[in-house]
């Protein structure tokens, strides 16, 4: 027994000396560089936040107070399944990360045989018992001493892609989360839209009437009420239509919600709300708020340990092996002190020739360095301009707001003029007619319009990141049963 345990002392002591004079193949790690953005273009009158503040709550959709929102986001948050599906790709790649880690431990299996053995008589010097039995049990231990960092590289490369995983996850939290608002918003919108069909329905079947009465009394001739009548069932057709787009955009959130379509009915909830105030970071900040940013730099410092793993393999691969055990003809002296067997050394291979193989899978891992960088890149350029786009969409339809309200003020002006002229045979149908359309598409616009505002708003959340933040990932990746999925 003190035998073992003094080659077991020896075998830790090896490794502990071969980890602490192995080196690393991998370059330097480092983010990669991106032009200079100081501010953004479309800022305008924007509050710029300060510092570590402005930033949407995690839970980024409460800024709009609405608690019906809330309950959706809730229940997508449950059982959206697209989330469910990054969760199992991001607890798949914690798991790959733990397989590379294993290769930081020596591998030991326990062995045993029994077997019956005979021996050719044809052989020089036959012994005189060609047939025999032979027993064995012990442990065999295998270790890679990681001189050239190959495996920790291989450790480092599990751990970045397991992070960018987890930074996927809040990307499809967040788009999914956004999505969601945005329908919900634009159902509001369909609402808005609706009541103002309806209105317009019931104004254009009072039109109707009042020409069929002065049709009557001969101030009026019979092809205005035909006029009058396509149009007022032209907006029904417009009345309907917009039922179906709320239906099927209602059954789009359900569907978001991991509901099918037949479990969720929202109220007409016509939109009646104005765009929260959304405080603005500085340009640089979208590289710790952005999920996608995140997960592009994650690749890229995997794809950095890829390199070190190339280049490991130009050296020699030193492994060291022990077997510690007993042999025995007989099984009942197979654990006796004469039946002990042991060996214990390093082995050493160096390929001479393979082809060019490795010099490939060195030009290999430092294109998918340069691709990962380059991803990275676009990501970052991409998030720059999807945070102007929206600041200036909020910017421009704030004016557009304004003034289209303007438009309808006016729009209405006519329309009552028109029809009080046609009351009194001032004017013909016709004027009426043109005055209801363009008061009808004003006011569609205008609803439009202020659909529009929330999206962009939402868009804008979305472009800062939300409430995502490089250090969250153990906070964010908590399933819906409250198991943690980071370390």
């Amino acid at each position: 027994m003190k035998t073992t345990s003094l080659r077991l002392r020896v075998i830790g002591v090896a490794l502990a000396v071969s980890m602490l004079g192995a080196c690393d193949l991998a370059p330097k790690d480092a983010r990669p560089t991106l032009p200079p953005v100081e501010a953004y273009k479309e800022i305008g009158d924007w509050t710029v936040a300060q510092p570590g503040g402005g930033q949407p709550p995690g839970n980024w959709w409460h800024v709009f107070n609405d608690p019906t929102l809330d309950k959706l986001e809730e229940q997508a948050t449950q059982a959206n399944q697209d989330i469910q599906g990054a969760i199992a790709r991001f607890d798949e790649a914690r798991a790959d990360a733990r397989v590379a880690q294993a290769d930081y431990y020596p591998t030991v299996d326990a062995t045993g045989s029994a077997t019956r053995n005979h021996l050719s008589a044809s052989v020089a010097d036959p012994l005189h018992n060609r047939t025999f039995k032979q027993y064995e049990a012990g442990f065999d231990l295998n270790y890679e001493i990681d001189l050239w960092g190959r495996v920790r590289n291989e450790v480092k490369a599990g751990k970045f892609r397991a992070g960018a995983s987890g930074d996927d996850l809040a990307g499809v939290e967040l788009r999914i989360h956004a999505e969601l608002a945005i329908d919900y918003f634009v159902l509001g919108g369909y609402d808005l839209e609706q009541n103002i069909l309806d209105d317009t329905v019931r104004n254009y079947q009072k039109f109707l009437e009042l020409t069929q009465a002065r049709v009557q009394v001969g101030y009026a001739r019979k092809g205005d009420v035909s006029t009058a009548q396509a149009q007022l069932e032209g907006a029904r057709t417009q009345a309907t239509e917009m039922r179906l787009k709320r239906a099927n955009l209602e059954h789009a959130i359900a569907i978001l919600t991991g509901a099918p379509p037949s479990n969720l009915s929202l109220p007409a909830r016509p939109l009646d709300v104005e765009p929260p105030a959304i405080a603005v970071d500085i340009p640089s900040t979208l590289l710790e708020r952005r999920p996608d940013i995140a997960a592009a730099e994650n690749r890229v410092s995997a794809a950095n340990a890829d390199i070190g793993v190339a280049r490991a393999a130009y050296f020699p691969t030193l492994n060291l092996t022990a077997l510690f055990g007993v042999q025995s003809a007989a099984a009942g002296k197979l654990f006796s002190a004469p039946s002990e067997a042991w060996s214990f050394g390093p082995t050493a291979l160096l390929n001479v020739f393979d082809g060019g193989r490795r010099k490939a899978g060195t030009a290999k891992a430092r294109a998918g360095h340069a691709e990962a960088v380059a991803a990275y890149r676009q990501s970052a350029l991409n998030a720059f301009g999807e945070v102007e786009d929206n600041l200036s969409s909020l910017h421009r339809l704030s004016e557009e707001a304004q003034t289209q309200q303007a438009a309808v003020a006016a729009a209405a002006e006519s329309t009552r003029h028109a029809t009080d002229l046609y009351a009194g045979g001032l004017q013909s149908n016709f004027n009426v007619v043109q005055a209801q359309n363009t008061e009808l598409a004003a006011r569609l616009t205008a609803a439009d319009i202020k659909t529009r505002r929330m999206t962009s708003s939402v868009l804008l959340i979305k472009a800062l990141g939300g409430g995502w933040q490089r250090d969250d990932l153990s906070s964010t990746s908590v399933d819906v049963a409250g198991k943690a999925r980071a370390e």
